[in-house]
């Protein structure tokens, strides 16, 4: 049988319940390792403005949050803080937190909070870092929308260092520091497991992935050219596509604008997936149940699916 992984995402799912009811997203996650899953996703913004529905809004409440498409006052819980409350009542889920908007933060305080929480939950920590989509956000927290990428850039220098031992001393354009120490650090030696994504294969995206990453976590499918380019760049670097945990994805396919969507017809690419190298798959439950009460039946029929279309 081949070794899928499936990843429960907890945000978004406000058709199921409020946003402010945080210790449900808590129970799914315990749900969901009971089932099996091997990982939740918690995702975030800090605050949204005007243009997180500048595209018009989804037309059901329950496809996937893209930039521009939702209302800006779509809840986005901090999902470190969601995580650590999550790693206090699990044992093996792994904790994804998805669209970190690191160029927000500064990045000591950063990888003080990565790295506790990763100490905390012995290990299971996931860290996908993200420059993310909205001016009005940057706009609102006094950040150089232009400069996210260099800001970002810098700040995995700086985490590469800090995990790794101290003092250390930075100089950069954006961050300045001599002989700090950041303690506790991490669980493992190197800091958190860290993946990257995006659209495309993008210049950036290849640097962070070939020097940093330990996963790749696209928006959409990628090409078969996409990975090849990626393959080719760790290679030259001396690394291996299959060192990369490669996540692929579900979409439901909704009758109407108040249906939710088949879960059979959502599972029916995961085979083609994991024969191009793809082992973890995200699903989202309320684009299938209605009922807050059926993530395990939920979870438990995802395994069985999965199961029988891999085996």
């Amino acid at each position: 049988m081949t070794s899928v992984r499936m990843q429960l995402i907890l945000t978004e799912n406000w058709t199921m319940t409020s946003g402010r009811d945080l210790n449900t997203l808590v129970r799914w996650a315990r749900e969901a390792e009971d089932a099996g899953f091997d990982s939740v996703m918690a995702s975030e913004h800090v605050v949204l403005g005007p243009d997180a529905g500048a595209r018009g809004r989804m037309a059901n409440p329950r496809e996937y949050a893209l930039p521009g498409n939702q209302d800006p006052a779509t809840p986005w819980p901090a999902n470190l803080l969601l995580l650590s409350a999550i790693s206090s009542v699990t044992t093996s889920l792994r904790l994804a937190a998805v669209a970190v908007l690191a160029p927000l933060r500064h990045p000591l305080a950063l990888a003080k909070d990565l790295a506790t929480l990763d100490l905390l939950s012995e290990g299971r920590l996931l860290v996908l870092p993200s420059v993310s989509w909205s001016r009005d956000e940057y706009r609102a927290l006094g950040v150089p929308f232009d400069k996210r990428g260099r800001i970002l850039d810098e700040q995995l220098e700086i985490w590469s260092l800090v995990w790794k031992g101290a003092p250390v001393s930075y100089e950069g354009r954006f961050f300045r520091f001599r002989d700090v120490y950041v303690e506790p650090r991490a669980y493992r030696p190197d800091g958190p497991r860290l993946f990257f994504g995006g659209e495309g294969m993008p210049d950036h995206l290849v640097r962070r992935l070939v020097r940093y990453g330990h996963g790749y976590n696209p928006l959409g499918r990628p090409s078969a050219g996409d990975l090849d380019r990626l393959s080719s760049a760790l290679r030259a670097a001396g690394r291996d596509l299959s060192e990369l945990e490669l996540v692929g994805g579900t979409r439901g396919v909704f009758p109407s604008g108040d249906s939710c969507a088949s879960l059979p017809q959502a599972l029916e690419s995961i085979p083609e997936q994991v024969a191009a190298g793809f082992t973890t798959f995200c699903i989202k439950p309320s684009q299938f149940i209605d009922d807050p009460d059926g993530v395990p039946q939920f979870c438990r029929e995802v395994i069985r699916r999965v199961d029988a279309l891999t085996s």
